[in-house]
């Protein structure tokens, strides 16, 4: 096994066009696992910490650009007004140690249908930059990032260079279910955004199918049962429906950490949650104004 470490990210990029089987580690906190269980032995390992130009979040267009390089612990730090369901998220991933070095760039390129940020980053509408040294940047929007069981839609040459997202302009919130809270991988998990600026619902699935998935039907439900222009205590019929809908979306299996008719049921409940707490903190929000 032969370690590249590239002086700048430019540099990155030349490695990896010319060894596309490269595997990139910036907090190796999933790497290091594979690594130390000999799960897996690539030929080569791309270490992306000299790379400092993606240790930075810069705003554009009235967006944040999260470097892939951005720990969990800043996100959770600096951006939780901004991007709520994301730090709720980042808070549930593994010790602070974990935290202080894993990253987003580092749950997408890993794209396990179990990671933390998945269900967060389809809810807020995401979308990743990815990058190569022949064909330079592209956008790809986080629907259709996941591919399949830990597989994204990068090409062999290219590097997540950044996550970009919108400040949320209504409630956010994640749940996860778990052993624990956090230090876990999640049974399954839940995140739902409500955008107020278009009235519409985003939401995202994890550990309950191949793939983290949004639950479409039950966000267009939502989006037009909510009422938007009177905010009054939620009907309990429309969250049930909501729960169920979400419930329908998932796509799990049995595993030694829950079954498949385990994670339907959570996910609806945490649906209900999540969608109870964000819609109180609409109606508190539009009193206060």
């Amino acid at each position: 096994m032969e370690f590249l470490r590239p002086n700048s990210w430019a540099h990155a990029l030349e490695l990896k066009a010319e060894h596309p089987d490269a595997v990139p580690i910036q907090g190796g906190t999933d790497v290091m696992v594979e690594l130390n269980f000999d799960r897996h032995r690539p030929e080569y390992i791309l270490d992306l910490n000299p790379c400092r130009e993606v240790f930075h979040v810069d705003r554009t267009d009235g967006q944040l650009r999260i470097g892939s390089g951005v720990p969990y612990v800043k996100i959770i730090n600096r951006y939780g007004r901004e991007l709520p369901g994301l730090a709720q998220a980042s808070r549930t991933v593994g010790s602070p140690q974990i935290r202080n070095r894993g990253t987003v760039g580092g749950n997408l390129g890993g794209a396990s249908p179990a990671g933390d940020a998945h269900p967060a980053l389809l809810a807020a509408n995401a979308v990743v930059e990815a990058e190569s040294a022949a064909r330079g940047s592209r956008m790809i929007p986080i629907d259709d990032f996941y591919v399949w069981v830990k597989k994204n839609a990068l090409e062999p040459d290219e590097l997540i260079r950044a996550v970009w997202l919108k400040p949320a302009t209504g409630p956010q919130y994640f749940a996860k279910v778990g052993t624990r809270n956090a230090m876990v991988i999640a049974v399954c998990s839940f995140a739902i955004a409500l955008h107020t600026d278009t009235r519409t619902v985003g939401t995202g699935i994890g550990s309950a199918g191949p793939t983290p998935l949004r639950a479409v039907e039950a966000q267009e439900f939502l989006a037009a049962n909510l009422p938007w222009d009177n905010p009054i205590p939620l009907a309990e019929d429309v969250a049930r429906e909501f729960g169920t809908l979400a419930a329908a979306a998932a796509k799990p299996i049995d595993d030694v950490r829950g079954t498949a008719d385990y994670r339907k049921h959570a996910v609806s409940v945490m649906a209900r949650r999540t969608l109870g707490w964000a819609w109180n903190d609409y109606i508190a929000e539009r009193r206060a104004a």
